[in-house]
């Protein structure tokens, strides 16, 4: 047997970069207050998270992968002292969201 690498996932081009972006920080920052308990830095965590988010995809990054790296670096400055989570939490949770939404199963990337 022999094992397949999981093909990149390619979001379509940016149309609504502030739906985009509002879309995800309400997804993200519900995610993150369901995880552990709601917290007033969750919405601190979720807009920083859909800015990256989005000036990467307005610079032309479509590639889901690229765009979690994107997240995990640029988090890396974030204090997340006041937080359950880190850089790395919230990147695989956006992921997960994006690909939720497309229909994506998150296991094997099949949809």
């Amino acid at each position: 047997m022999t094992t397949q690498p999981i093909p990149p996932i390619t979001l379509p081009p940016i149309r609504d970069p502030q739906q985009e972006g509002k879309w995800l920080k309400t997804a993200l920052q519900t995610w993150l207050n369901q995880e552990f308990i709601p917290e007033n830095v969750n919405e601190t965590i979720a807009q920083r998270a859909s800015q990256i988010f989005v000036r990467q995809r307005l610079e032309g990054e479509n590639d889901l992968g690229c765009l979690v790296i994107a997240i995990v670096t640029e988090m890396q400055a974030f204090d997340f002292r006041e937080s359950f989570f880190s850089e790395f939490a919230v990147a695989n949770a956006v992921s997960d969201l994006i690909l939720d939404s497309l229909g994506i199963d998150r296991c094997c990337g099949q949809s």
